[in-house]
């Protein structure tokens, strides 16, 4: 049994489509949703609906502790939204990509951003779902 300790989740987002700003140390949550739509089938005679897999819809959901300082979630974020962007994502941070730590990559859409939201006296962090332009690239090996 391979049961991981979930600290060290990483995320990066490209700003000029070749360089990378990792935003790992700032990432509180994060889950990547690899999803397809769901295509309704069902035909005269079937007694439930039946379905098939249509066009890829994934998404990625991160929870970052805000932070404004240069090339950090604000200023990356801030430069970003309304933008496709080239991100990748990684299950353990300490480790290469392999077969149990793939690499998980593709575009983006920087659809919104909550710079401010929450209650007076907490930690201010930005909940965001990033919609996927196209599909996930699942990579078993390389450097994330």
């Amino acid at each position: 049994m391979a049961i991981f300790y979930q600290n060290y989740a990483g995320f990066k987002i490209s700003t000029d489509g070749t360089t990378y700003v990792d935003l790992s140390d700032h990432v509180v949550s994060i889950t990547v949703n690899n999803g397809y739509d769901e295509l309704d089938v069902s035909a005269s005679g079937t007694t439930g609906h039946q379905f098939i897999g249509g066009l890829a819809a994934p998404t990625i959901s991160v929870d970052f502790n805000n932070d404004t300082a240069s090339a950090s979630v604000m200023q990356t974020l801030n430069t970003l939204v309304g933008t496709v962007a080239k991100f990748k994502v990684i299950q353990t941070t300490t480790a290469v990509g392999s077969a149990t730590n793939p690499i998980y990559s593709g575009l983006v859409l920087v659809n919104k951003l909550t710079p401010i939201a929450g209650k007076i006296g907490d930690v201010a962090v930005q909940s965001l779902t990033f919609t996927v332009s196209g599909s996930i690239t699942v990579t078993p090996s390389g450097t994330f």
